[in-house]
């Protein structure tokens, strides 16, 4: 691998696209840290320290953000909108016939379908923003455990109106500019753009996070999280290499004087045919009655608001991890039906001439492709489930809240080992046009 490593550096063109994306990733993680006009980084670093377990809802967005949410930095969304706004667009597609046709229109189509994610992007910036420094400006961002450091101080001069303009100014730029550097990537660089920052963005967490185990339980208990991290990063790098492969025949056919077809080839369907999508939406669900109880008194909480805090907030209860993971099941099979469609896929072989060996052409084909999809999805889903739920079983053999941003499971583990692979393939499948040996051998 080091020999794949040194001879990708020796290719010139390959050797600026790696310097490239470092650099971009370099300028990504420095506005990340970089604070936005208006607020106070003396105190929000002393929030941070100060702040004891979970900081709610917004677990998973800083995560994503590399800790650059809580500290409303310029590039504090992150690619969270950009994310947001391609699950909604991918979503209606299957809904609206506009965007289906688009779709299916190639490459023009999709430039189009890209405008629109991009225009969505930018308003779902600016709600996001507002609503993130509204939490802020009221002390919830920190559960109201740090009042005494004002994240945006009053009484500066400027009138309140106009820093909270420019803050949500700000922040709405930054997810432009983030968006603009994944592109980058994807264009000039290795990778695909977007899952490289969020990549990054999780990397960046891991040395604080796993230093704060070491601090906190000390080196055997650091060195036991560490051998089942390597254990679960295992595991899913096999899961996601996992496909089951449909043979398919194309018959020969005469188009004038030439003999076209007579190849075989297959249909990979991969056991994590959803990817992490899933995961996404069982917790941007379960976070919902978080946030309602964001709006009752903390200090007079009622019975209802103490169940659901006890029950389905708190991450280590027995029902918040059994809701969890049939939410994931549910909608791994609800998002592989409508982003794989068997009868548009055997149509599409049935007209270039092609046909699964034993199985007739048109409906049966699809029916076939059906059946095998049900089947493979379930074992997808239920390894989908007990990763996500990981970190849950990883809070209470900890027995500390402070570790309630923990990274080293479920959709971290997920999105790092997707992105990982991908971008290892585009570097051996580049460094094989070039007659050398890539990474997997």
């Amino acid at each position: 691998m080091l020999s794949a490593f040194l001879s990708a550096f020796r290719t010139p063109d390959l050797r600026k696209k790696l310097l490239f994306t470092v650099g971009i990733i370099a300028v990504y993680r420095l506005g990340a840290t970089l604070p936005s006009p208006g607020v106070s980084y003396g105190n929000v670093q002393k929030c941070l320290d100060t702040i004891q377990g979970s900081t709610g809802v917004l677990n998973l967005l800083d995560l994503f953000s590399g800790g650059a949410l809580l500290q409303l930095s310029v590039f504090a969304l992150g690619i969270m909108p950009y994310i947001t706004a391609s699950i909604i667009l991918q979503l209606l597609t299957v809904v609206i016939p506009r965007l289906e046709q688009l779709r299916k229109e190639g490459q023009a189509g999709q430039a189009k379908i890209t405008q629109y994610t991009r225009y969505l992007t930018l308003g779902l910036g600016i709600l996001q923003s507002s609503a993130f420094v509204a939490l802020a400006r009221s002390g919830q961002l920190f559960n109201n455990q740090c009042d005494q450091f004002p994240i945006v101080p009053k009484g500066t001069g400027i009138p309140d109106w106009l820093t909270l303009t420019i803050l949500v100014m700000t922040m709405t730029a930054g997810t432009g500019v983030v968006m603009w550097l994944g592109e980058l990537i994807t264009d000039r660089g290795v990778g695909n753009g977007m899952s490289v920052l969020i990549f990054t963005s999780i990397a960046a967490r891991l040395p604080s996070e796993g230093w704060k185990i070491k601090t906190t339980k000390g080196w055997g208990m650091f060195l036991l999280v560490i051998a089942l991290v390597l254990l679960v990063i295992t595991a899913v790098t096999f899961i996601e290499q996992a496909q089951r492969r449909i043979p398919v025949q194309y018959a020969k056919r005469m188009i004038g004087r030439r003999m076209y077809g007579g190849t075989s080839t297959y249909i990979p369907l991969k056991v994590n045919q959803a990817g992490v999508i899933p995961v996404i939406f069982a917790s941007s669900l379960l976070y919902l009655p978080q946030l309602a109880l964001q709006f009752f008194d903390p200090n007079d909480p009622g019975k209802v608001q103490a169940w659901i805090q006890n029950h389905i907030v708190k991450a280590s209860a027995p029902e918040h991890i059994a809701i969890y993971f049939l939410l994931i099941i549910f909608f791994t099979y609800f998002y592989v039906s409508i982003t794989f469609n068997p009868t548009e896929v055997a149509d599409n072989m049935k007209k270039y001439g092609g046909f699964v060996p034993g199985i007739r052409p048109g409906k049966p084909t699809a029916e076939y492709l059906d059946f095998i999809l049900s089947r493979i999805t379930l074992p997808g889903a239920l390894y989908l489930g007990i990763i996500a739920i990981l970190p849950n079983f990883f809070f209470i053999w900890l027995d500390n809240q402070q570790f309630q941003n923990f990274p080293f499971g479920g959709t971290a583990v997920l999105i790092m080992v997707g992105v990982g692979l991908e971008t290892v393939k585009q570097i051996e499948s580049q460094l094989m046009q070039r007659n050398y040996e890539g990474f997997l051998r």
